[in-house]
């Protein structure tokens, strides 16, 4: 169900302009308006959902394998070497628009994008600790 107040759902409806450059029954790929890098895409779900973990595991396979399809007439479109896939949840981890949508990243070498990926170190306490509380918090499959 469409959320009136989405940007994405309005752009899906058709309410606002975007750069399509594909489209099916289940989503949408359009350019970002804030674009990294040239032919900076995004892949959107037609219905709205908020993040990954709202989403039917049948719509994120056939987004996946959207992302397969159009991916190669991205790079070959904006000449690109090589592309970042970035999906993020939550507004702490930069999800500005709370409905599920993949970037397509176009990269070159040397063109100076850069995520701040800063890595912390971690002892081997540490490590052991957080793979048994997470562990007991993900469910087995079923045998």
């Amino acid at each position: 169900m469409a959320d009136t107040s989405c940007i994405f759902c309005r752009i899906v409806k058709g309410d606002l302009p975007a750069y399509k450059l594909y489209e099916d029954e289940h989503c949408l790929v359009i350019l970002d308006v804030n674009p990294i890098a040239s032919g900076h895409s995004l892949i959107i779900s037609k219905e709205h959902y908020p993040t990954i973990l709202d989403t039917p595991v049948n719509i994120l396979a056939h987004i996946t394998q959207t992302i397969q399809k159009v991916i190669p007439g991205i790079l070959k479109g904006t000449n690109a070497e090589g592309f970042n896939i970035m999906q993020n949840n939550g507004r702490c981890a930069s999800q500005i628009v709370p409905h599920l949508h993949f970037h397509i990243i176009p990269r070159v070498t040397g063109d100076n994008i850069r995520f701040n990926w800063l890595p912390r170190s971690a002892d081997k306490s540490e490590f052991e600790a957080i793979t048994v509380r997470i562990k007991q918090h993900i469910e087995s499959p079923a045998t």
